[in-house]
């Protein structure tokens, strides 16, 4: 299976925000981001000024790898929003929002979204009580998530389920912290993602 390889933290200041890829670490003073707030590379201090297909690319490059999907299920996940009747990246950013893996890591039982993909693909994940191990599996609302009831107590998801909590979960999932699982209240609407996104742009990208 295709891996993102290298630094995430590179990624984090090519596209000059957090992308929260390396959980706990970015919300410390050694972040990328804290430290270094300018693009990778020798000429990355260089003000350049982006136009047209640059800007677009840019927006569509900080999603992706926001969402830790490659270039391949991106498109996909493009094509199957653009075939659905409404706003096409509306759609876009709902289906990536509900990927089981997003869900994960939103409920806290993982400190960033590799780590979360990480444990649907390894089979400690429990969709409704039922073993799931797709990462882009969809979640439907009315669902139950749970981790495996042996890592329950792990020193690791406690710790990841104690910061989402401090930071606040969000409004479409109902998390459980004393039972360590979450249920699909609804699905999530375009206001729920928090993050400085311009989705027409990617629409404009991929209908050229």
């Amino acid at each position: 299976m295709a891996k993102i390889r290298g630094s995430v933290c590179r990624l984090c200041r090519r596209e000059g925000l957090k992308l929260f890829l390396k959980g706990t670490r970015c919300y410390t003073e050694k972040c990328a981001i804290e430290r270094r707030n300018f693009a990778p590379g020798q000429h990355g201090k260089r003000r350049v000024k982006l136009q047209g297909y640059g800007v677009q690319l840019r927006e569509k490059q900080k999603v992706k790898r926001l969402y830790r999907v490659l270039e391949n299920q991106f498109r996909l996940a493009f094509q199957e929003a653009s075939r659905k009747k409404g706003v096409t990246g509306e759609l876009l950013l709902i289906n990536l929002e509900r990927r089981l893996d997003n869900v994960v890591y939103r409920l806290g039982f993982a400190a960033s979204r590799a780590q979360a993909r990480q444990l649907v693909a390894h089979g400690h994940v429990r969709v409704d009580g039922r073993k799931v191990d797709i990462p882009s599996y969809l979640v439907r609302p009315g669902q139950v998530i749970s981790p495996r009831s042996r890592l329950e107590k792990h020193d690791a998801l406690v710790a990841s389920l104690e910061q989402a909590r401090a930071r606040g979960f969000p409004q479409w999932l109902s998390v459980d912290t004393a039972a360590v699982r979450g249920t699909v209240s609804s699905l999530p609407r375009r206001e729920d993602i928090t993050m400085p996104i311009q989705e027409q742009l990617i629409v404009e990208l991929y209908s050229k």
